[in-house]
């Protein structure tokens, strides 16, 4: 794969295509927490609920879009720290995802200096909002990831 300016920009959003990889649906297992995580997504939503009987339901949940479910379903006791807690979870599972499958961390850096970008409408911290507006924070743990891999080179 090219290496990438810096003006580049990459947009991801499905698990499919050349960067679906970077989806949080992309259906590759991390080992976190002592346990199997399906997906990063199963990770993120299920810790939420750290602790809690709930944690290993979204665990066991048969489909990252079944986890995502879950971990929105608010009749569930969120914890107290989340909002703060968040991205650092988000990054921790990023790091597994990452570091444990070689293919996904040689695809991650060939992405040279591009501007990474979750690309959807349906969220505007995680994603960019579908017009720019959004944060992207998916987008810049990835690229903040992706420092540290090459760093560690």
């Amino acid at each position: 794969m090219p290496e990438f300016a810096p003006s580049t920009v990459i947009e991801f959003y499905s698990a499919t295509g050349d960067y679906g990889c970077f989806s949080n649906f992309s259906r590759h297992s991390i080992f976190l927490k002592g346990k199997r995580w399906p997906t990063t997504e199963h990770y993120f939503q299920a810790q939420k609920f750290a602790g809690e009987p709930d944690e290993e339901e979204i665990r066991k949940a048969a489909k990252p879009m079944l986890a995502a479910s879950m971990g929105r379903e608010r009749n569930r006791p969120l914890r107290r720290d989340w909002e703060g807690a968040k991205e650092g979870v988000m990054l921790d599972a990023l790091r597994a995802k990452f570091t444990q499958h070689e293919d996904l961390k040689a695809i991650l850096l060939s992405t040279g200096d591009a501007k990474l970008v979750e690309y959807t409408e349906n969220d505007s911290y995680w994603g960019n909002g579908g017009d720019g507006s959004g944060k992207n924070r998916l987008g810049l743990l990835l690229m903040q990831l992706r420092n540290e891999l090459r760093a560690a080179w």
